[in-house]
């Protein structure tokens, strides 16, 4: 595994190509982060920005959701991949919203994952890109970027991941090298076709 001074050098570099990284699920409040993201698992940022916009539509509120018909919401998002399960999870996570926090998103770890359907992945990154807090979120392109690049140990767990890069990275950047990280196993370091050649961590 990599060391502290050679992981941050090796992040810097993946900063570099990519300092305007940030979120591609669309949303306009902290509202609509949790239940995008909440979407976007196991399926990609276009899947859900195609439905979200008439889910919104349809249901802008906390309320509106957590009162909505199961089957009507199943047909907004059934393009999606488990669309079936997530519909459920949402009005859930919605109806948890309205009774527990007053119809406003939480602002820690510890309440968010308590809503249905969100985990530590989705809590870290309602933090850090709604509420600017510190938070670094594992996807699957997260994890595999900080395995392949030795940055953690080959079989550590997601939570095991997250943590190691805590311990790794300045806390005022946890957020944007999540995106950053995001954005170089997307376009660049991918899952199937790496583009090794051209890699500036070559050295």
């Amino acid at each position: 595994m990599k060391s502290k001074k050679a992981t941050l050098e090796a992040i810097d570099v993946i900063a570099d190509m990519y300092p305007e990284a940030k979120a591609e699920l669309n949303f306009r409040n902290p509202f609509e982060l949790v239940i995008v993201v909440a979407l976007s698992a196991q399926t990609t940022d276009a899947a859900v920005n195609r439905v979200s916009p008439g889910l919104f539509e349809a249901y802008p509120t906390p309320e509106a959701l957590a009162n909505a018909d199961v089957h009507d919401v199943m047909d907004k998002i059934k393009t999606i991949g488990l669309y079936r399960n997530k519909a459920k999870n949402i009005i859930a996570c919605a109806k948890k919203i309205v009774e527990d926090f007053n119809g406003e998103v939480p602002h820690t770890m510890e309440e968010l994952v308590t809503l249905p359907g969100v985990g530590r992945k989705t809590a870290n990154v309602v933090l850090s890109v709604a509420f600017g807090l510190p938070g670094f979120a594992v996807d699957t392109h997260v994890e595999r970027i900080c395995k392949r690049l030795d940055f953690v140990p080959q079989r550590a767990s997601v939570q095991e991941v997250e943590s190691i890069m805590k311990n790794k990275l300045p806390a005022e950047r946890w957020g944007k090298v999540h995106h950053q990280l995001i954005f170089f196993g997307r376009y660049f370091c991918t899952a199937k076709k790496p583009k090794c050649d051209e890699c500036p961590l070559q050295s």
